[in-house]
């Protein structure tokens, strides 16, 4: 059996800043939305950070990939991570609460652990990992609020919408796996690159945004906000982490994006920090410790003796 995959303090690092990115990204597309439609704004979202990656990558001396096998195995990861969440989330925003769709966003590590266990040999589900993705789960809708549930069963397609998304983050992450060899500055640079071709026609021909009036100037910052840092940069974080830590481990990012992103109204904001924030913090915290496991083995060591050499 491979060794079970961990998280390490870079790791864990790198997810917290990633889930101040995508923590953002909520709100800036409550700002874009309403003035730039779904699939131009996933359009937009797509082609600045292609953009962007594709000239960091040939800067760094590096290079897409010459072969179209190797485009056409990133082909479903494009459209599992770019195209289809980006579009169903955006659409869904246009229907319902950010609140309601950060919970239902928050279903990821739901998925990413039923189906990492079924589809890969060192990121299998165990009692504590299951436990800790219920507890972190639960968290998030006590930190932002069980009211934002009220919603449930009115614009049902809006939220189906945003649960396929997150149902597809998490396959993305199980799929996205298989490339950890490549540079990850060339797989993002890569599938945005993909995504931007895919989201061409289908924006064009179903919203012609040419035709659209100009967007104002906090609409445009939103968007350009949002493609650089919480796509472009969020991106090679993404798939660095992801090649390491594994799908399960990576998707605890959904359980950390409300955090981020309530602490972000707090501090930039003025926002007031209410007690089931810090309750839902706590449950949250709980629960992406039970999935690193360190504290289970450093109970275990405490009190049965020290770990054995293959539980490390």
């Amino acid at each position: 059996m491979p060794p079970k995959l961990t998280m390490s303090a870079s790791d864990w690092l790198l997810l917290i800043f990633l889930s101040t990115l995508w923590g953002g990204a909520f709100f800036l597309v409550e700002i874009a939305v309403p003035e730039i439609p779904p699939l131009t704004l996933a359009l937009s979202r797509c082609g600045f950070a292609a953009v962007l990656l594709v000239i960091y990558v040939y800067a760094s001396g590096l290079s897409l990939p010459s072969n179209l096998r190797t485009w056409a195995a990133l082909l479903p990861l494009a459209a599992m991570n770019t195209v289809l969440p980006f579009s169903l989330i955006f659409w869904g925003q246009t229907h319902i609460t950010s609140s309601l769709a950060s919970i239902l966003n928050a279903s990821a590590p739901l998925f990413s652990i039923v189906l990492a266990h079924l589809a890969t040999t060192d990121d299998r589900m165990t009692l504590p990992r299951a436990a800790g993705v219920a507890i972190g789960f639960t968290g998030v809708v006590v930190m932002i609020g069980v009211d934002a549930l009220r919603d449930i069963g009115i614009d049902v397609l809006a939220q189906l919408a945003v649960v396929l998304a997150a149902f597809l983050y998490a396959s993305a992450g199980v799929y996205g796996r298989r490339f950890k060899a490549l540079p990850s500055s060339v797989v993002a640079a890569s599938v945005l690159t993909i995504g931007t071709v895919l989201l061409i026609p289908v924006a064009g021909y179903a919203e012609r945004p040419w035709e659209l009036p100009m967007p104002s100037v906090p609409a445009i910052a939103a968007m350009l906000v949002l493609s650089l840092l919480s796509t472009g940069l969020a991106f090679l974080i993404y798939f660095r982490v992801l090649g390491r830590a594994g799908a399960v481990n990576f998707q605890l990012v959904a359980f950390l994006i409300p955090v981020s992103a309530i602490l972000l109204g707090v501090g930039l904001l003025g926002e007031r920090l209410e007690p089931r924030h810090i309750a839902g913090m706590a449950a949250i915290a709980i629960g992406l410790a039970a999935i690193d496991g360190r504290p289970w083995r450093f109970l275990k060591g405490l009190f049965g003796g020290a770990p054995k050499e293959a539980e490390r």
